[in-house]
């Protein structure tokens, strides 16, 4: 590691051990930050496995239920009774900080369609069981999609910062601390050897005065 190039005086070596001491403190909370965001992100990264399993089952379980319904009734009027949905969402998204991170809070809110139902309404003659094991699917799942998505875009946004705080950690460590303990020693060393030589001199003035 190649050291800084200054000169070594006192006053530079106390400008340094300065720098030593910031750069100390600031690797020691970086370390700290990118440990916390690690355990989090973690957390979320499990909470977001379980939770992906949860939502392919029951899309899953909807799609069979479609595909039994799609085989049994006529294909127009399933066309139709898609046309006009019974329920909108709508979203608001607000921001909660984790760790110097802004990660989005998202706010989900139903509306019912004409009627104020938010079932959709279709005759039973033309209905069947399959048809109906499909919407209760759709609707269960619904909320579970909308907090996967929130989930996994936090996760994104955490292991950015991780990422950025792991490459600041590792400047730090491998790089300017090493460089200032380099520069230090080496001040110190290039005093310690003018002292020693001014003592020297010294002695020597003095045995010729005797």
């Amino acid at each position: 590691m190649a050291k800084l190039d200054v000169n070594p005086t006192r006053m530079e070596l106390a400008k340094l051990k300065k720098r030593m001491n910031l750069a100390s403190r600031g690797h020691k909370l970086l370390k700290d930050k990118q440990d916390e965001l690690m355990r989090q992100f973690i957390l979320l990264i499990r909470k977001n496995n379980e939770l992906r399993i949860e939502v392919e089952e029951k899309l899953e379980k909807a799609m069979q239920s479609f595909a039994m319904a799609k085989s049994l009734l006529h294909e127009n009027y399933i066309e139709e009774l898609m046309a006009v949905p019974s329920r909108s969402v709508s979203l608001n998204i607000d921001r909660k900080n984790i760790m110097s991170v802004r990660v989005p809070q998202m706010n989900f809110h139903y509306e019912d369609g004409q009627g104020g139902s938010s079932d959709i309404s279709y005759g039973y003659l033309n209905s069947n069981g399959e048809l109906d094991l499909t919407f209760d699917y759709l609707v269960d799942v619904m909320p579970a999609m909308l907090e996967l998505a929130e989930i996994e875009k936090t996760c994104q946004l955490m292991a950015n910062e991780i990422e950025k705080t792991r490459r600041r950690v590792n400047a730090l460590e491998y790089m300017t601390i090493p460089q200032l303990e380099e520069t230090i020693y080496f001040i110190q060393m290039k005093l310690d050897e003018s002292e020693r030589s001014a003592i020297t001199r010294l002695m020597k003035v003095k045995d010729m005065g005797h």
